[in-house]
């Protein structure tokens, strides 16, 4: 039995044409150098030390105002040491910082010259806010409407996560994970203060 020309059996497989591949080859690799440059990206924090930090503004909670205004932008805290901390109500360890956090605002807010602001991360606002509630956190906190804020300090959030900006809107220190005392967020702060 001999072999049928036209039998679809016996003729040779024939893949797309040039003009499709070449497309399809640039498309896949495009894609592959953006997710290259994602997971860069997400490995590396957008900020490092000594850089100065780009305006955000903070919608803030109900309650939880700074100085009657239920909004916040970084800019308008020129002169000032701002710590921006990211924490959420789902953080076990958001928790063991919380009265920390709060005994820190306490000791800085007298003199005005330092101001925290709380930056409550893909969380729940009700949840939130008992949060808020069962640690007597009074300092001005708000939600990351859209995650706008996050991803100028670092795309890999461990919670807590802390960002110390000094008087002239410059990133001077971090502290991933929780702070273990107050003594400890005051040896990041004072030399600020202090002009070091």
């Amino acid at each position: 039995m001999s072999a049928n020309p036209t039998d679809p059996a016996t003729q040779p497989r024939r893949g797309a044409p040039l003009w499709v591949q070449i497309p399809i080859w640039v498309g896949l690799t495009a894609l592959l150098i953006l997710l290259g440059f994602g997971l860069f990206r997400a490995q590396h924090p957008i900020l490092s030390i000594g850089s100065k930090v780009p305006n955000f503004t903070l919608q803030l909670f109900d309650g939880y105002p700074y100085n009657s205004e239920k909004v916040v932008d970084l800019v308008s805290l020129r002169g000032k040491v701002v710590v921006v901390n990211f924490w959420a109500s789902w953080c076990v360890t958001c928790a063991d910082e919380a009265q920390i956090m709060e005994a820190a605002w306490n000791y800085y807010q007298p003199k005005g010259q330092v101001v925290f602001l709380g930056v409550d991360y893909s969380d729940v606002d009700s949840e939130a806010l008992q949060f808020l509630e069962k640690y007597n956190t009074t300092y001005p906190n708000g939600p990351d409407l859209g995650t706008r804020i996050t991803p100028i300090f670092n795309r890999n959030i461990a919670m807590p996560e802390t960002y110390i900006v000094d008087q002239q809107g410059i990133l001077k220190s971090e502290q991933i994970g929780p702070f273990q005392s107050l003594d400890d967020i005051r040896s990041a702060i004072d030399p600020l203060l202090s002009g070091r």
